[in-house]
């Protein structure tokens, strides 16, 4: 792979970029950020070039600028072929001209086109844009600084194609500075990075305002990921934001607009038993690129290899009764069962597991949209809703037309989406999530995949919420234009958010509420919000911007629709970006130095795709290879499946040395690694997971010993004599769990429910004795109902 991207010369030589700089302003959950981009031409020429660079899926950019020298230049927001005709003809005529239009293939990434930048001279280079902070599986809320653009695949004989920005060489040869300013209505309780930051400094007695720096000598090489923490960060909010005084009335930006931030609470009951039905469909990224590390650390992993142990832990958590099924996918697709979704069960569990040891990053490009229309054309069970589970590094070409296929089979699926490794596509794993009613995570540098996918798992376990409505109750002279798309998804612990329109005046009460109805299990839950029609101050337009931005999504889909009026929703799309000054497919930033003149010689510079090794080799396949057939199963046992499973013991560093993001300290030594030194080693949890039967229990076994750091003979020796061997292997199992691996439970809490949920099953005698001495043999302390049997 060549190394030279973003600003690049007529001679393929860089534009040396010499500093970033970043400012990040934070107000509870919504993220203002500036950055500047300091390049200087030192060739003996003019120089034009493109830069092409990540931001957020739903991000709006609202201002671009660009410094010559003393004199900055301010772009504004026009039609796009207006805007490129105008960049021509300026740069044509010897003006210096800046274009900025967002990416018609994904709409996470930005070109920028320079003109006419003369020899020796300073640019630098300011975008700004508001984006809104995702709430994580520990209730902080994640920012993100893109730091690579990934070069999206490109299918064989496609024109398309996006460059990247950042160099894949180790030396990065430039600075980066970010600060932060955050400001919440609730304390902020930290702020963590995978980066290392300078002391976070409160700036008043209640927390509630705060500032951090980067520390000096950081090398971009990396996404720069913050993690901010409050306190009650589950409680709902609302903005009301006033409007432009100089703004055309009745318009978008003259109006007050409200922005709702909604944590529907679920009935205890409701969630006290979780679904033991569905079909369960995993899509496993294998292309070329998944052979790449999670990180640049001692011992890191592949991404396919902590995609592997992942979906090891979740086919150990499925629910007996339920169907799956398992697609790798590249340049063609492989399932694991390929004409339908098989049954789980043991037989079946075991035959996914080899399939699972034997994946490898082997199947050329990314071509996700294939194995996608392949599902969907697959009957489905009924009472057994479909959920997919979408593994990939994104890095794709045509995630539009992907989106638009799941936002087409919405109503029977719903997909989970995890982006992994650096530089993922935000508006592919977003965007499946967003279509597909589910939920989307990401996983980078030393993040831990294991939790954000069980919590994933969890959401498609609960209850199924349908007849979705939000009613507005507002005072009489007051009218209510909800600019969001509707809610089609709730989960529990997930933000809802949604933007409306203020229109009219009363002078009866000057608050409203928001009323949100739905049906859990068929029975109507409510959740209501009472709010202050009195607009909050010192809110920068940033809530206009985002509802601009959220409205424009809604229009784009609108567009899309058969028979809709093409012109009027495109026309109308540009009113709306031009009016709140923020960007859209349909136009672009252009910024014009009327003043420079100078006559510019020599052709525009060569625009260069940077070439992905290992990943367009292969044709696109239009009949993909599928594995297997519609027979039976061959025969295959679990000692087998353990046996062949030569990724686990690598896999078993990942899911135990890993610190934890927010401690920073060193793991603990498990207790039983203290005892006699001619005890075997104490195993792993994910050791211990993938003994677990389908059924949920475990059987005496010399590899259930060795990950207790026991023998066989002790094991059966201690064994009470009226329990079952069965019995006492998965009571000793939830035991150790429970004792040693309580840190990780969110990892194994499935399969440890699917084991209480067993043994009550056995009808067992003396449990209180077995725990007792299964206390004993394994040295804990863990209580009978802590175990749930």
């Amino acid at each position: 792979m060549m190394d030279c991207c973003g600003l690049v010369t007529e001679k393929k030589l860089p534009v040396p970029l010499k500093s970033i700089r970043v400012e990040v302003q934070v107000k509870s959950h919504v993220a203002t950020v500036t950055s500047t981009l300091q390049y200087v031409n030192e060739e003996e020429r003019h120089l034009e070039a493109l830069f092409v660079f990540p931001l957020p899926a739903d991000a709006a950019v609202c201002h671009f600028s660009a410094k010559i020298g003393d004199q900055e230049i301010v772009a504004e927001v026009q039609d796009r072929e207006t805007a490129r005709d105008q960049y021509d003809d300026a740069v044509s005529s010897g003006q210096q001209a800046f274009l900025l239009e967002e990416s018609k293939e994904s709409s996470d990434v930005f070109r920028l086109s320079v003109g006419c930048l003369s020899p020796g001279q300073n640019a630098d280079i300011t975008i700004t844009y508001i984006t809104e902070l995702s709430v994580q599986a520990d209730h902080s809320l994640r920012f993100c600084l893109p730091a690579v653009l990934n070069p999206r695949y490109t299918p064989a004989g496609s024109d398309a194609g996006i460059v990247s920005e950042i160099s894949s060489c180790d030396s990065v040869p430039y600075t980066l500075t970010l600060s932060v300013h955050v400001s919440s209505p609730n304390p902020i309780s930290k702020l963590e990075s995978n980066c290392t930051l300078d002391p976070l400094v409160f700036l008043n007695s209640d927390h509630t305002q705060a500032t951090l720096n980067l520390s000096s000598g950081h090398k971009f090489d990396k996404d720069v990921e913050l993690f901010l923490y409050y306190q009650n960060t589950h409680q709902p909010t609302a903005i009301v934001e006033a409007g432009v005084n100089t703004a055309k009335p009745g318009s978008l930006m003259s109006d007050p607009v409200v922005m709702m931030s909604l944590y529907p609470e679920f009935p205890k009951e409701v969630m006290s038993s979780l679904a033991t039905q569905g079909e369960f469909i995993f899509v496993m990224d294998r292309s070329g690129s998944m052979d790449c590390r999670m990180h640049y650390g001692k011992g890191a992993k592949t991404r396919i290899q902590s995609a592997k142990a992942t979906l090891i832990l979740l086919l150990k958590s499925l629910p007996m009764g339920c169907y799956f099924n398992i697609y790798g996918f590249g340049s063609r697709f492989e399932g694991f069962s390929p004409f339908n979704s098989v049954e789980y069960n043991e037989d079946t569990m075991v035959q996914a597991l080899k399939t699972v040891n034997e994946m490898r990053a082997d199947l050329g490009g990314t071509e996700i949209l294939y194995p996608l229309k392949h599902i969907f054309r697959l009957p489905c069970y009924p009472e057994h809703p479909r959920q997919l589970f979408v593994f990939t590094d994104g890095e794709v070409e045509n995630t539009k037309e992907v989106l638009d296929l799941l936002k087409h089979h919405a109503h029977s699926h719903r997909c989970f989406s995890f982006g992994i490794g650096e530089g993922a596509s935000t508006a592919l794993i977003t965007g499946m999530a967003r279509e597909g009613s589910g939920h989307a995570q990401f996983i980078t540098g030393t993040d831990r995949m294991q939790p954000k996918v069980m919590e994933s798992l969890r959401f498609a376990l609960q209850p199924a919420v349908n007849k979705i409505s939000v009613q507005w109750k507002v005072p009489d002279g007051i009218t209510v234009d909800t600019l969001s798309p509707p809610i089609n998804a709730i989960f529990q612990g997930q933000r809802s958010l949604i933007y409306a329109q203020l229109k009219g005046q009363s002078s009866e009460s000057s608050e409203g509420s928001v009323i949100v109805e739905y049906n859990l299990k068929d029975q109507p839950v409510t959740n209501q919000l009472h709010f202050c029609l009195k607009p909050t101050e010192d809110t920068g337009l940033s809530v206009h911007k985002l509802a601009a931005r959220s409205l424009i999504r809604c229009l784009e889909q609108d567009e899309k629709k058969p028979c809709a009026k093409v012109d009027d929703i495109r026309r109308r799309m540009v009113e709306i970006s031009v009016e709140a000054g923020v960007s859209s497919v349909h136009t672009a930033f252009i910024a014009i130095n009327k003043n420079n003149r100078e006559v510019v010689k020599g052709g525009p510079l060569i625009q260069r795709r940077v070439p992905i090794q290992e990943m367009t080799r292969d044709q696109v396949n239009p009949f993909p290879r599928l594995r297997g057939g519609g027979g039976p199963l061959p025969p295959y046992t679990l000692e087998q499946a353990v046996a062949q499973a030569v990724d686990i013991d690598d896999c078993d560093v990942e899911l135990e040395e890993k610190p934890r993001r927010s401690s920073g300290r060193k793991r603990k030594a498990d207790s039983a690694s203290s005892q006699s030194k001619s005890k075997p080693q104490m195993g792993s949890s994910l050791q211990l997971i993938t003994l677990q039967k389908a059924s949920g229990c475990w059987e005496l076994s010399a590899a259930l010993a060795r990950v207790f750091g026991k023998t066989e003979d002790e094991l059966t020796n201690q064994k009470p004599a009226q329990v079952d061997g069965s019995v006492w292997a998965t009571l000793l199992s939830l035991i150790w769990l429970y004792g040693y691996k309580i840190q990780q439970q969110i990892e194994w809490q499935f399969v440890a429910m699917k084991a209480a949920s067993w043994i009550g099953s056995q009808n067992a005698v003396s449990l209180s004795q077995c725990v007792c001495d299964g206390n004993h043999l394994l040295g804990c302390q863990v209580k009978e109902e802590t175990l749930g049997i």
